[in-house]
């Protein structure tokens, strides 16, 4: 006797038929306010020179962290552009910067949320580790239908795949606060958003930033996925060689990401250090 199999693909995208069709006019909107912000801030750093953006970008690096660093990152920015890479560079820099403000705004709250009811904390831990073990490529179809061919969907991908490590980092932070200080903070009558916003926050932000690194780091590897759905930068660059069997055009898109990559990993990690 067979046993009938569970219609699951069909109730998926008989829901997202739905929700695309009951919605559109909410995700017209979040689209066209998403590609006015994708377009502003690109439009901006294109405006800059290649050569003023990466002394901005040095002397960040070496007050954030070292002159080593800021050297590194010059040289790095400078192969780049060397390459004929900067436009491109730029594009993914965009998406990456608005994906993380989007994703890091919407987890913070979440992770604080959790942290402070374990009932919560139950229901959005199995969540989350099924957004973290779902395969990266499965979140550019439902983008699609969305949002269609291009950047917005991207930015979409990008929020939802690079979320989870902003969410535990942050309920983890405040949930390692020390018992005696949150103790003598209610001793001294502290409210509970004196406690979060004094106590809290403060002694959990390095934690919050290693999250909020782990976030940037998770939206550059999805931008450059995201190219298989029409995103612009880096990740197109990679995409446009594998389709022509240009392996050295594809080598040296990938050696601009891992630059990009390195360059945000190690500013993210001279913020967190600064506030310990």
């Amino acid at each position: 006797m067979d046993i009938p199999s569970i219609p699951l693909g069909y109730w998926i995208e008989s829901s997202l038929t739905w929700l695309t069709s009951e919605y559109s006019l909410v995700t017209r909107a979040i689209s066209r306010v998403t590609q006015t912000g994708i377009g502003g801030l690109n439009d901006g750093l294109m405006w800059l020179p290649p050569w003023a953006l990466l002394v901005i970008i040095a002397l960040l690096c070496w007050k954030a962290s070292s002159p080593r660093l800021a050297i590194g990152a010059a040289v790095g920015m400078a192969l780049i552009w060397n390459l004929g890479l900067w436009d491109p560079m730029i594009e993914t820099l965009t998406l990456v910067v608005i994906a993380t403000l989007v994703a890091v705004v919407m987890a913070i709250p979440i992770g604080i949320a959790a942290a402070l009811s374990q009932r919560l904390y139950r229901v959005i831990m199995p969540i989350l580790d099924f957004m973290q073990t779902m395969p990266a490529f499965v979140y550019l179809i439902p983008a699609i239908p969305f949002f269609g061919i291009g950047s917005v969907s991207a930015i979409f991908a990008t929020v939802i795949f690079s979320m989870p490590p902003a969410i535990r980092f942050t309920t983890l932070g405040i949930r390692q606060v020390p018992v005696e200080l949150i103790e003598a903070a209610d001793a001294y009558g502290s409210t509970r958003s004196q406690k979060l916003f004094k106590v809290q926050l403060p002694l959990s932000l390095p934690t919050v930033m290693a999250g909020i690194n782990q976030t940037i780091m998770l939206a550059l590897s999805m931008v450059v996925i995201a190219a298989m759905i029409g995103a612009d930068g880096l990740g197109s660059e990679v995409w446009r060689a594998i389709q022509r069997l240009r392996p050295g055009d594809g080598f040296e898109a990938g050696i601009a990401v891992v630059i990009l990559a390195m360059v945000l990993d190690r500013l993210t990690q001279s913020f967190s250090k600064s506030r310990r």
